[in-house]
């Protein structure tokens, strides 16, 4: 796999050991017979190690920054690549052919490319594995989300979608003033005639019409990333919503950050962190696709690496004004997951598509958290009984309120199987004689 054309200086590094090899037919003492052999040994080396490093597998995961298109396509497209919000140059590391191009413009440290339908999008294609990888653990690491591709098969996605037709009528349109999210005439403002539009109950809806939605609960591609980002006994904190923009409809203006974007203050109750190799996330946002986000269509944006951030966002930034080169849109495709720390500073651009933007959110964070208050119901004692329905003994695990596992709370493992985690009896036993209570 060597390049056709090295680098210049590797040109001439071959050039000199063929000009001195030449000029070796006089009678040369032994110093100069080495050197010459040194000479061309070292302009081999530097061939075949330039060779190695252009040489970069198409398969290889590619961190890239890519225009914002502005062009439309159907709700079933083609394979997705990762875009940056507006007017980025596109970048990646470079291919064989890449490499070629780099040395015939004469360019120095980035070589701008468009990546194929073949090139794997930016978190990785994962559809095939339900493992949480190193490569996974990286990327999270480093940018604070990642897109789980096809958790969802096509025909989940049709299912759930003529649901929500059935059910679009209950949706509730943010028009009034008081409830729109963005600073009005910026790009995150849409046509200012249109609102994002929301829809509840999703998990309350009867029989199947809420069984695709309930899968995301403990869905066995996703347990095990779960289990990566929030640990064992992770619960979910919010009730989930469908989130859906016509053509035209208001975006959200940036918000969140483990120090929070707006305020500059630190926030444990959206905080990313990792220690000893473990990552934390106080609060994890996952956002299930219905509908394509090609290029250009808006929705979800996110700023990559802000979930470590140690100062306020500029406000000009917040509201979509400037600095938009650092704001990206990952392109998505229906059944595709976004896993993203509510640390990571994000928000939604207007939406450009002829086609409804479709989604819905949910929250989860780890056993002991807690952020939202729905878990205690409108009896004060639990979610809405409609949600229990049909729900197998992990979906049910994930609806447990805020305690740690230790008291008897009921672990998904990664088989899908449900575990309860506990202390030895003779310490309940005293506990039970110490307060006269099960738990302390």
């Amino acid at each position: 796999n060597a390049v056709e054309n090295p680098m210049p200086q590797q040109r001439m590094g071959a050039a000199t050991a063929t000009v001195a090899a030449k000029s070796s037919t006089k009678t040369r003492s032994p110093a100069s017979i080495i050197f010459l052999i040194h000479l061309m040994l070292s302009s081999t080396i530097r061939r075949s190690t330039s060779a190695a490093a252009f040489t970069v597998s198409t398969s290889t995961t590619r961190l890239r920054a890519a225009a914002l298109s502005g062009g439309k396509s159907n709700i079933c497209s083609s394979k997705p690549t990762a875009t940056a919000f507006p007017g980025i140059a596109q970048y990646s590391l470079p291919t064989t052919s890449s490499a070629q191009a780099y040395n015939n413009n004469n360019s120095i440290n980035r070589v701008r490319t468009i990546m194929s339908e073949s090139s794997a999008p930016v978190n990785g294609d994962n559809s095939n594995s339900y493992e949480f990888t190193e490569d996974e653990r990286y990327l999270f690491d480093t940018f604070g989300y990642l897109v789980i591709r096809n958790v969802l098969t096509k025909e989940e996605v049709a299912e759930a979608n003529a649901v929500l037709d059935k059910h679009m009528h209950k949706v509730e349109e943010r028009m009034d003033a008081a409830l729109r999210n963005t600073k009005e005439g910026t790009s995150l403002s849409g046509d200012g005639k249109r609102g994002r539009m929301d829809l509840g109950g999703v998990l309350e809806w009867p029989g199947d019409d809420s069984r695709v939605f309930k899968s995301i609960l403990a869905h066995p591609k996703l347990v095990k990333k779960f289990h990566g980002l929030l640990g064992k006994g992770y619960r979910m904190d919010h009730m989930p919503f469908v989130i859906a923009q016509e053509k035209g409809s208001e975006g959200f203006s940036l918000h969140g950050g483990t120090v929070d974007c707006g305020s500059g203050e630190y926030n444990p109750f959206l905080a990313y962190s990792c220690n000893h190799g473990k990552l934390h996330n106080a609060l994890l946002g996952v956002s299930v696709q219905f509908a394509d986000a090609n290029a250009g269509d808006g929705g979800f944006i996110v700023v990559p690496g802000s979930h470590k951030s140690n100062f306020k966002m500029p406000q000009s930034m917040i509201d979509g004004e400037e600095y938009t080169e650092f704001i990206r849109q990952p392109v998505t495709k229906a059944g595709d997951v976004v896993l993203f720390s509510e640390g990571t500073v994000h928000g939604a651009a207007a939406w450009n598509a002829e086609h409804q933007r479709r989604i819905c959110l949910y929250r989860f964070s780890p056993a002991t958290n807690c952020y939202g208050r729905s878990y205690f119901g409108s009896e004060g004692r639990t979610w809405p009984e409609a949600m229990y329905n049909d729900l197998d003994e992990a979906q049910r695990s994930v609806l447990e309120p805020p305690y740690a596992n230790r008291l008897d709370r009921p672990n998904i493992e990664d088989d899908g199987s449900v575990v309860v985690t506990t202390r030895n009896s003779k310490k309940k036993e005293f506990d039970r004689k110490v307060f006269g209570t099960k738990y302390f």
